[in-house]
């Protein structure tokens, strides 16, 4: 194609039947054969994401070189986008308690240079040919997972974090199958590319900047409260109010239940301004005054802890759901003789995030009735001290890193 065509192909934004969609320079384009290279890269617009039709994505963001809480710019690439795909600008990514576990090698063997961050707030800039899902310019989210096999029970089911095939790909620091096993990176990035299935939709009206954290701190609590299906009148409780906590207090406080706080910080006020009946320090006498209390009780603790001093407040018939993701040296304590000896069929199961259907569900939920977690901004480059206070628990609850400051 000649340079002056050309010109005015992007102009013009031509439709050519097969190619991809993408945004830049102000209007939408189509590339023809998306598994072929074009003359040059093209910027999308504001977003300095250059993309290239069947070649690799280049990609920026800050990643940690070792188990040190310490964050460098990183410049690295992703896979091709897919007939299926979507290339999503990050606006807002937001910082998990497992990020900081992730980073020091507490749940796993940790791959670096590593990119954490699967709390992703974004707009699409590119559609693959096949995409119905979304179209340019729709906002879109990312959580815990980009891909699993979608043919075991549990993928037909919409419960693809559980894939029996072994084949679910987490966001990063994950060995992605689908693309000759390379290390998946996550959303302290400016872009990320994966199926639309995967992607979820994010209204208008959402408030965009409240939203990342939904897509972890989120599902991982609203899955197990519909499990248990928590419910008007009844008696409720969240052990530790961070992140996760605040979240699950206000979903159920949504639901009509009447909820009690627990955490080893002093939260009182906050807790009560979302919706509180109550909350207790753990360390104070009145603890252990909640035997046979609660019809529900979800743990969102991160560290060590008797799980049976809570599963002894549960009501005959209770359930207990641990969310909570402690390291392995730091696990909480399970006594088997208190276990059973408590009796009275008190149920104790544990919970990982949420299906695409369902973190849909939730996304929904939460913007219809405007429940969000409380969130502070922060830049890219204050990373370090970020995670620093995240570990002392000093987040208030959320931090969530603005994407525009990656320069």
């Amino acid at each position: 194609m000649q340079d002056k065509n050309r010109r005015e192909f992007l102009k013009t934004g031509a439709k050519v039947a097969g190619g991809v969609a993408l945004a830049g320079m102000g209007v939408n384009m189509l590339f023809a054969n998306s598994g072929q290279n074009t003359q040059g890269a093209t910027s999308l617009g504001d977003s300095k994401i250059v993309f290239k039709p069947g070649e690799r994505i280049p990609a920026k963001g800050y990643a940690a070189f070792s188990k040190d809480w310490k964050f460098k710019p990183y410049t690295f690439t992703r896979h091709p986008l897919g007939q299926n795909d979507v290339l999503i600008e990050i606006l807002y990514a937001g910082i998990c308690h497992s990020d900081l576990h992730a980073v020091s090698g507490d749940h796993g063997t940790p791959v670096y240079p590593m990119v954490p961050g699967h709390e992703i707030m974004g707009k699409v800039v590119v559609v693959g040919s096949k995409v119905r899902k979304f179209k340019v310019g729709d906002y879109a989210g990312v959580g815990c997972m980009v891909n699993s096999c979608g043919e075991c029970e549990a993928c037909r089911a919409s419960r693809e974090q559980y894939c029996t095939n072994s084949k679910t790909v987490f966001t990063y620091n994950s060995k992605d199958v689908f693309h000759n096993n390379e290390n998946t990176y996550g959303g302290y990035s400016n872009n990320i590319v994966l199926s639309e299935k995967f992607a979820i939709k994010v209204p208008r009206n959402a408030e965009i900047e409240k939203v990342a954290p939904l897509l972890c701190a989120g599902i991982t609590t609203y899955s197990p409260i519909m499990f248990s299906k928590v419910s008007k009148g009844q008696k409720v409780a969240v052990a530790g109010v961070g992140g996760l906590g605040h979240m699950a207090l206000q979903y159920m406080v949504k639901l009509g239940a009447e909820v009690t706080c627990f955490d080893i910080v002093d939260k009182e006020n906050a807790c009560k301004a979302l919706g509180a009946k109550e909350f207790v320090n753990v360390k104070s006498a009145r603890f252990k005054e909640f035997a046979n209390t609660f019809d529900f009780i979800i743990s969102t603790i991160p560290y060590h802890y008797d799980i049976n001093a809570y599963r002894a407040m549960l009501k005959f018939g209770g359930e207990m759901a641990i969310v909570g993701l402690p390291s392995h040296k730091d696990a909480p304590s399970l006594d088997s003789q208190t276990f059973i000896w408590q009796l009275q069929n008190k149920k104790l199961y544990s919970s990982l995030i949420g299906g695409i259907k369902e973190t849909q569900e939730m996304l929904d939920f939460s913007v219809k009735n405007g429940i969000y977690p409380k969130v502070e901004i922060i830049s890219i480059t204050d990373l370090d001290s970020a995670y620093k206070k995240v570990a002392e628990g000093k987040a208030d609850f959320r931090i969530v890193i603005d994407m525009k400051t990656l320069v």
